[in-house]
């Protein structure tokens, strides 16, 4: 009898420890899952992911906004550190995969970041570049699809990605109301856009191209004259000259910063534009990112809110400024004063009659 009782304690034990064996692996197997990106590669992520780096300028702006204390470094300097989240104050600086930038894949891998976040439009390289990427660090590496129409979707994304599922939504929400009312102003102004010219450049002869990467944001809210044989998929644009510019004689002219806003009532080539005669122009604020583009990440909705407003006033019943107020405490967690709004917009709105 008490050798038929040990035989049954010893079978329990196997049993118990077989069962042990069985949910030590079912919670290993349950620390990563399979995501599917949207070049539709497969990679193996960790179920709770708390550190990340961005591949890019582009996707660092997208991500600070949703998840600034899961940074372990930066694909770019910040320029205005003090309208950006504390928490990317003082992390180290990778550099970038794209943007002409060499990424510092050694610091990278030593600061142990459990993701690298591509964010974008994709490029015909991305999924060879992420995967050698992935391959090279050890570190998983995905890509979300965003553009002007599709960030919403990509903050929803993003939020079931990092766990932060309410701040996505969030995020979504402000860009969905603010493109969506966009697109139902520019279907009342129909045929009716202002013909206009983005210039960049120490002499203003730099244009973004009608149909560019960069130009998304123009072609939407204007007649973007700048039409050219070879658009350049580059922050700094095509370079023409000031005769194609007096041909194409726009209406509207937007100065990128750092051009020749300050200067070109001075310039007499440029004092036969239309635009210039009639005072019809504007410099693109710049902080704490260009609103315009340089990189055209999410700070465009910005433009979206203050660009549309100075264009068609007479569609756009909304507080300007209190909209911007609302994006910077939302993305930015910066509570802008009176005074940093005016030196942000200093040149962003045309003289009032």
């Amino acid at each position: 009898m008490k050798k038929l009782l040990s035989l049954i304690l010893a079978f329990a034990m196997l049993l118990s420890l077989a069962a042990c064996a069985g949910s030590e692996k079912i919670s290993e197997e349950a620390q990563t899952y399979v995501f599917t990106d949207d070049l539709g590669r497969e990679v193996e992520l960790p179920t709770t992911v708390s550190r990340i780096v961005p591949s890019a300028p582009l996707a660092q702006i997208v991500l600070m906004a949703i998840a600034p204390e899961m940074f372990v470094g930066l694909a770019s300097e910040l320029d205005y550190p003090e309208l950006l989240p504390n928490e990317l104050q003082g992390l180290p600086y990778f550099g970038s995969l794209y943007a002409g930038s060499e990424l510092n894949v050694e610091e990278l891998a030593l600061a142990e970041p459990q993701l690298i976040i591509d964010i974008g439009e994709s490029k015909p390289s991305s999924s060879e570049d992420l995967d050698a990427l992935q391959e090279q660090t050890l570190i998983p590496s995905v890509f979300i699809s965003a553009t002007l129409e599709t960030m919403p979707e990509a903050y929803r994304k993003l939020g079931k990605l990092l766990g932060k599922e309410e701040k996505g939504e969030q995020l979504a929400a402000l860009c969905e109301k603010v493109y969506n009312r966009t697109q139902s102003i520019m279907t009342e102004v129909g045929d009716d856009k202002v013909a206009c010219l983005y210039v960049l450049g120490e002499e203003g002869l730099n244009v973004i191209a009608n149909g560019s990467y960069h130009a998304e944001l123009l072609d939407l809210l204007t007649n973007n004259l700048a039409v050219v044989d070879n658009p350049l998929s580059k922050g700094s644009g095509n370079e023409v000259t000031m005769e194609q510019i007096s041909v194409w004689n726009p209406e509207f002219v937007i100065f990128g910063p750092n051009s020749i806003y300050a200067t070109v009532k001075e310039i007499p080539s440029w004092n036969q534009i239309d635009a210039i005669v009639n005072d019809r122009y504007v410099e693109v604020p710049d902080a704490p990112h260009n609103w315009m583009s340089m990189p055209p990440s999410v700070q465009r909705y910005l433009s979206l809110i203050w660009l549309t407003a100075e264009l068609y006033p007479e569609y756009c019943d909304y507080d300007v400024k209190a909209e911007i107020l609302e994006y910077f405490e939302l993305f930015y967690g910066c509570t802008l004063t009176d005074a940093q709004y005016d030196a942000l917009t200093a040149n962003a709105f045309l003289a009032k009659p």
